[in-house]
């Protein structure tokens, strides 16, 4: 392999810190973000022509010092091998350091998936000077296909090497698959009178549904939080964005969403009894909403994005189940590319969700159209298709059931779906 920079994990550091000034933005991408970076962190990317070559595929993040560290991973029963790492790793609940692939999944690899995962981890932890214990990997892409790692270990002298030379979304920039834009967002927040950054950056545009967190997302902050007190805040994050979101009904045998806190602004360690903790949930909250928007306004083919709210549910619960079955549905999806109006297919998907309602109850809106009174038509189906022709459209189910809501993001069914999925490993 090409050698690391002979250097500590202090002078590596030292030697980045004087990069502050660099732009967030990746080379030829316009201004489109309005991004702030927490403290003490440093980004890299590389090319190591994973899948092929003529664009950077390999990112790092690392925190100057060891942080607090919480993270969600794929329900699937196949678990890639990063995956599997990872959920060892993070029993530690600290880490310094993510190394992120695209191009290839590392899943269904067998013994040699594990091992080239834990070299990858530890090929980079020594060009940094710390624990493999603190770094974490991530791939994604094609499954099935054994890494190259005749190629990537030879890019990760020069993937350390590179450190604070590139930005978050740089970093976000490599990740992406079938994505069409990186996708990266922040939040500044005052703790203790201190000013402090959550930041994040996520990919995902197909193999997207509930069960976890629907894609890879890496979130940093300079803000010192309990490690349990992190976890806590991550879960309740996911379960109301990343969990609510859909493109295609697959979920992923990769999907990780990290955390890092490395608490350099200085504040007491965030807990649920903190004063400020709230307002980090808060902003939590907010950010990885954001970025599930992103992730479904880049739907593969997708040409509008969808906010189905179903309310009056009975229970949360019930409210979840119609929803999903409504945002998941072919027959939904492909209406809404159409500019089709068809209610009939939203009330039918509620029905066989199981969620309990009265049909003869219902109400359905087209963003402020309402197609359906009481289970039956409304006779304003013109007026909806004039919503329906909008880039982001709000289906409504109102069931009358209770006082339970849920909002879950989605997107149309084109035939271009169908073409990137089909030509996807050629």
């Amino acid at each position: 392999m090409r050698s690391c920079p002979e250097r500590t994990n202090r002078s590596l550091l030292s030697n980045v810190l004087k990069r502050r000034n660099i732009s967030i933005y990746p080379i030829g991408m316009k201004r489109a973000y309005d991004i702030r970076t927490p403290r003490g962190f440093l980004f890299s990317v590389t090319e190591a022509a994973i899948k092929k070559p003529g664009r950077k595929d390999l990112a790092l993040i690392v925190s100057e010092v060891e942080a607090s560290v919480a993270g969600i991973f794929t329900t699937n029963t196949v678990k890639a091998a990063p995956v599997r790492l990872c959920m060892q790793q993070i029993r530690s609940r600290r880490g310094q350091a993510i190394i992120v692939n695209s191009g290839n999944a590392n899943a269904c690899t067998g013994t040699r998936g594990m091992k080239d995962a834990q070299e990858m981890t530890v090929q980079i932890s020594r060009c940094l000077d710390i624990s493999p214990e603190l770094t974490y990997c991530c791939s994604t892409g094609v499954i099935g296909t054994p890494m190259p790692m005749q190629r990537i270990i030879p890019a990760i002298g020069p993937l350390a090497g590179g450190l604070g030379l590139s930005s978050l979304a740089d970093a976000a920039a490599a990740i992406m698959t079938t994505d069409t834009f990186p996708k990266v967002a922040s939040r500044t927040i005052s703790v203790t009178g201190r000013q402090g950054v959550i930041a994040g950056i996520c990919k995902g545009a197909g193999m997207i549904a509930p069960r976890m967190a629907t894609m890879l997302c890496f979130l940093i902050t300079d803000i010192a939080v309990d490690a349990k007190t992190l976890q806590t805040a991550l879960n309740n994050a996911v379960r109301k964005s990343f969990n609510r979101v859909t493109i295609d009904g697959d979920t992923s045998t990769n999907d990780t969403a990290l955390i890092m806190a490395n608490g350099v602004i200085g504040n007491r360690a965030l807990k649920p009894t903190s004063r400020d903790y709230p307002a980090f949930q808060k902003a939590l909250d907010d950010l990885t909403y954001e970025l599930s928007r992103l992730i479904v306004k880049d739907g593969e083919g997708a040409t509008k994005l969808v906010e189905v709210v179903v309310k009056g549910a009975k229970t949360e619960a019930d409210a979840e189940k119609a929803a999903l079955a409504i945002a998941n549905s072919s027959l939904v999806k492909t209406a809404v590319y159409g500019n089709d109006a068809n209610w009939g297919r939203i009330m039918a998907a509620a029905g066989y969700s199981y969620a309990k309602f009265n049909p003869d109850s219902t109400d359905i809106f087209f963003n402020k159209v309402q197609v359906v009174k009481n289970g039956v038509a409304n006779n304003k189906d013109q007026e909806a298709t004039k919503e329906m022709k909008k880039k982001e459209l709000k289906i409504t189910v109102d069931l009358h059931a209770g006082k339970a809501s849920v909002s879950v993001l989605t997107c149309d069914l084109t035939e271009d779906y169908i073409r990137i999925n089909a030509e996807y490993r050629t």
